[in-house]
């Protein structure tokens, strides 16, 4: 059986080696356009965004990956459909135009991500100041974070176990998944609103919030109906 599993491997790499990447044999024009067709081939086919990595393997060294998906997506104008950067990789997602149709057609999927305002709110402060204890979260909102709460993000995928907090008791801090990026059509947490202006500006400081300098208005109304929980 080893033997078998050793010859499986040996295989695949001498089929590995075999694959051509550069296309050298092919007029510039005819390689650059048999790499568009292998790139969106690659990414039609995958259920989760493909990396740039993982695109590489399929193209030359001297390809431009980045100038293929533009040439990609501008062929897709007009489509109901195009080519996303979402959650570190590309996916091809149907255009928000068309949801209705789609839900008319085939319904809601058996997992409609259904959110309360209070869990939105919880989810995006995870976002911006991940990782961060359930201790912290109930100290900005000014009340308990119960555990149901982060049951119900955890049970979405939307938020995952970070490392452990270097606080008494080294509780369990919280961060955001794929899935989070995924389903809110993010490339990565650098494309949260406004962001990079709050930092520059000194404006979003964990340290502030939890110590209560920042605390805006709004959240003091949304957060009345955060499910609580007493047990630690």
């Amino acid at each position: 059986m080893a033997e078998a599993a050793r010859a499986r491997r040996g295989k695949g790499r001498a089929d590995d080696h075999l694959f051509d990447r550069d296309l050298d044999h092919l007029p510039a024009e005819v390689r650059w356009r048999e790499w568009m067709n292998r790139i969106e081939a690659t990414i039609f086919a995958a259920s989760e965004p493909v990396t740039r990595d993982t695109l590489a393997r399929i193209v030359g060294k001297s390809c431009n990956i980045d100038l293929i998906i533009d040439d990609i997506r501008e062929e897709l104008r007009g489509r109901p459909y195009d080519l996303v950067a979402v959650a570190g990789g590309w996916k091809h997602l149907t255009r928000p135009a068309y949801a209705d149709a789609i839900r008319t057609a085939v319904g809601a999927s058996e997992r409609t991500l259904d959110l309360s305002q209070s869990e939105v709110l919880v989810l995006l402060t995870i976002a911006y100041f991940q990782p961060i204890t359930r201790a912290e979260l109930s100290s900005f909102f000014g009340k308990e974070i119960g555990r149901d709460l982060i049951g119900n993000l955890r049970g979405f995928g939307l938020i995952a176990s970070g490392p452990r907090s270097p606080t008494p008791g080294a509780p369990y801090t919280y961060v955001t998944t794929k899935a989070f990026l995924l389903q809110f059509g993010f490339d990565t947490l650098r494309d949260l609103p406004d962001i990079e202006k709050l930092e520059d500006a000194g404006l979003l400081s964990k340290e502030k919030l939890l110590a209560g300098d920042i605390m805006p208005a709004f959240f003091n109304d949304e957060v009345e109906d955060v499910g609580t929980n007493s047990d630690e």
